[in-house]
């Protein structure tokens, strides 16, 4: 995992005190993506092996959940999920933080573990897999 740690604290840490603008990126269409969270927690599902679909996983991890209301995300979301799919796409997601009174924009990259959906939006649960900033 390629994560500056400080920087996702400092991610985690404004997310909780303030509304901050998410979008998620998939096949070249932007998505708002509304009441995100961050947190740290104990054994997710990261890679897939190749011994009978058993996965590999780390003692922990950063997962990220995320509701989208535009179900036209539906259909590409299966070439991402984590899964029966031995080859899954990593989900780019957005956002900017100020950073003494500068801008700084970052790119979360995540894996999709699963969704829910209902008649009207879709819950995404997601690790992340690296963090960068412009």
């Amino acid at each position: 995992m390629s994560v500056d740690l400080s920087l996702l604290e400092s991610l985690m840490s404004i997310n909780e005190k303030q509304h901050l603008d998410y979008v998620l990126h998939l096949n070249g269409l932007k998505y708002s993506l509304s009441d995100v969270s961050i947190v740290n927690s104990p054994t997710p599902v990261n890679s897939p092996t190749t011994r009978g679909g058993v996965y590999f996983s780390d003692t922990f991890a950063y997962k990220i959940k995320g509701i989208i209301h535009d179900l036209s995300i539906i259909p590409l979301l299966s070439k991402t999920m984590l899964g029966p799919n031995t080859e899954f796409g990593e989900i780019k997601i957005t956002t900017q933080i100020a950073n003494n009174d500068k801008k700084t924009t970052l790119s979360i990259f995540t894996n999709l573990t699963n969704s829910v959906q209902s008649s009207s939006k879709i819950e995404l649960n997601m690790i992340l897999v690296k963090l960068e900033s412009d």
